[in-house]
């Protein structure tokens, strides 16, 4: 038996866009192994939480820590240990959909770099077009290949704003299977909003809901085991 250890950690997170308050005080720890959903209306904040853990935006107050260091975007170790798919990716419009894959894979100093891309591009339904540039693709092609990135390379904690957009249900039944096995079985911590509630049962998350008094589903005191 073992302690989880916590991954991220949201301390009275408050983000204002003038006298308009998104996020007030806003509290959250996410242990290894551990999936986070954060529920709620359209407009209630939950991008915005997302966006503040990755430095898109910046709180107005609080602070974030990711593996006990407060986050950064711009610091080495954050862009090691977190992967990202919030909004549609800016792709590079010259390198092919397997180019990227590769270069990202190459970047983190990952070894068999072919074997691993060619399973990911398998796995998420690429492989026909795994030659074509990313503005070819189809809309849920595009999602599929933000997904991609996110599972090719190393993390600690993955971040995903509503993942299941644009996925038919075949594809949200995938992603709920691989968030699964992620943190399962590698100890990812995943904190995502969604609207699907069969992607977040079968991912096994903990749901957060936003608005409404930032009431919670269930406890987020620390397990004192991982069985």
């Amino acid at each position: 038996m073992a302690r989880r250890s916590t991954v991220l950690k949201i301390s009275n997170l408050v983000k204002k866009y003038g006298d308009h308050t998104v996020i007030d005080h806003f509290n959250l720890q996410v242990y290894e192994s551990d999936a986070v959903a954060l529920t709620g209306r359209n407009g209630s904040g939950k991008s915005t939480v997302l966006r503040c853990i990755v430095g898109s935006d910046k709180p107005t107050e609080g602070t974030i820590e990711v593996l006990g260091e407060k986050a950064k975007d711009t610091e080495i170790s954050f862009r090691r240990n977190v992967a990202t798919v919030i909004d549609d990716l800016d792709f590079f419009p010259d390198l092919s959909v397997v180019e990227h894959l590769d270069l990202l894979a190459r970047a983190h100093g990952l070894e068999d770099t072919d074997e691993l891309v060619d399973s990911i591009l398998e796995e998420v339904q690429l492989v026909p077009q795994s030659g074509q540039l990313p503005g070819t693709l189809s809309s849920g092609q595009r999602r599929r290949l933000a997904l991609a990135t996110a599972f090719v390379r190393p993390k600690k904690l993955l971040v995903l704003d509503e993942p299941e957009q644009r996925l038919d249900q075949e594809g949200i039944d995938w992603l709920g299977k691989r968030l699964r096995h992620e943190k399962e079985h590698n100890g990812l911590a995943i904190i995502m909003a969604s609207h699907e509630p069969s992607l977040v049962e079968a991912v096994g998350a903990r749901i957060v809901r936003i608005g409404g008094g930032l009431e919670e589903t269930q406890s987020l005191a620390e397990p004192e085991q991982l069985a």
